[in-house]
């Protein structure tokens, strides 16, 4: 694809302190905790990275940096970066009075500014949907330049794609047949939060991602899907409904909105 044909990346500016406070995966239980508790998404994606004493770990796209500070919590070597500035600013405020040994900075993650085979494990956490498929795709060849033999990337993204264009246009009706519409815009990237009609430009399914971890050179890929969990108490019948579409295959290929993935060097 030439420079020309390629999409431009997003603005650093779109990513501001209320992005990150108001919006970003996470942010109510970083808010009530100053980032001690992790949300279950990041909770769940961390466990999947093993981090141990002494492992070298970046967290790309560090965002308000609890990560971060859970990584050096560990005893590993933590290192966060971001693409925008108020990120690494928010980063430094949280590790302002930590002990452990970490390194924070701006970069990009198209051309990461670290040594070859540098780090044990490389986290994506609800980055790759801001990244546009070319971006992507660099940034992958990048975490596989970066990571030692045998290290390993860990990701979360959401939503799942396929949710998106295949299953909530059934909720869609569904809630405007009960008489909540309102709530469920035309455009699934402006549920809950509409600045992703903005920023999400690359969701991903489980196929698409799996694909572009094994072009990128990853082996012994897993990809799966979850969903928050749905205790709405709304009847017998819409919760057999929602049992069924959250749990049996193939519905919960499409109506489970979280993708989770793990590849190896």
């Amino acid at each position: 694809m030439s420079n020309e044909s390629r999409e431009k990346p997003l603005s650093s500016d779109l990513y501001d302190e209320t992005y990150f406070l108001t919006a970003c995966e996470g942010y109510e239980e970083f808010n009530s905790s100053e980032g001690e508790h992790l949300s279950r998404r990041l909770r769940q994606a961390f466990e999947f990275a093993s981090v141990e004493p002494g492992m070298r770990v970046l967290d790309l796209g560090c965002g308000r940096g609890e990560i971060v500070r859970h990584v050096a919590r560990l005893g590993a070597v933590s290192i966060g970066v971001d693409y925008a500035r108020v990120a690494v600013a928010m980063t430094h405020r949280v590790m302002q009075d930590e002990s452990g040994s970490y390194g924070l900075g701006r970069a990009d993650a198209k051309s990461l500014p670290f040594a070859s085979e540098s780090f044990d494990r490389v986290l994506m956490f609800d980055v790759v949907e801001h990244l546009h498929p070319w971006e992507l795709d660099a940034c992958l060849h990048e975490v596989q330049r970066v990571l030692k033999p045998g290290g390993r990337i860990i990701v979360h993204t959401a939503p799942n794609r396929w949710y998106d264009a295949y299953a909530y246009p059934v909720v869609r009706a569904v809630r405007s047949v009960m008489g909540h519409g309102a709530k469920y815009p035309a455009n699934p990237r402006a549920l809950n939060v509409e600045i992703n009609t903005e920023v999400h430009v690359n969701e991903q399914d489980i196929l698409r991602m799996r694909r572009v971890l094994l072009k990128a050179g990853f082996r012994a890929v897993r990809v799966w899907l979850d969903t928050p969990p749905q205790n709405r108490g709304e009847g017998a019948v819409l919760s057999a409904l929602r049992h069924i579409a959250f749990n049996w295959i193939p519905f919960a290929w499409f109506f489970q909105r979280e993708v989770f993935a793990v590849g190896t060097k």
